[in-house]
């Protein structure tokens, strides 16, 4: 794996994904951006829900402010995301469906409060059907801070770890 060659990209609205993306980065290195919406989530917790119900239901595409020069330099692609409602945050919907993913590796990773990966990866497939989508990995929140084992162990599976 060229780590020029790698974007770990993802969407955080808690502090938990960017904890798990900057954990990521730190091992398979490349350039990593924050999603980050026009319209900011509220902090809020039950306001951000609402609104966040609301965009999925709506089938929302909120805009970003987080623009990517050149998506063709990435061969593979870290895409994180907190799972909401089984599923990724519409902006992360906004992101992938925004650029041309053709011939590139995603690599889905998420945190939650209890529902793993929901059917995100599925949703990953439809929106870049293109790409190759590699088995994902989903960290609860409880287990973020001390759960290396199972980054590490995700890593070497998909043979991005010695």
């Amino acid at each position: 794996m060229n780590p020029k060659n790698t974007l770990v990209v993802y969407f955080s609205h808690s502090g938990n994904t960017r904890t798990l993306a900057n954990q990521i980065h730190s091992i398979v290195r490349g350039d990593i951006i924050e999603i980050e919406p026009e319209n900011p989530y509220p902090a809020d917790y039950d306001t951000a829900v609402k609104r966040a119900k609301q965009e999925m239901e709506s089938g929302a595409r909120p805009g970003l402010k987080t623009k990517i020069k050149d998506i063709g330099k990435y061969d593979m692609v870290f895409i994180g995301y907190p799972m909401w409602w089984g599923t990724m945050p519409m902006p992360v919907h906004t992101f992938l469906s925004g650029y041309d993913f053709s011939k590139k590796t995603i690599v889905p990773f998420c945190t939650h409060g209890g529902s793993s990966l929901g059917h995100s990866v599925e949703d990953i497939k439809k929106l870049c059907p293109q790409s190759t989508v590699l088995e994902g990995l989903a960290v609860s929140d409880s287990d973020l801070k001390n759960d290396s084992d199972a980054l590490n162990g995700w890593l070497r599976k998909l043979k991005m770890k010695a």
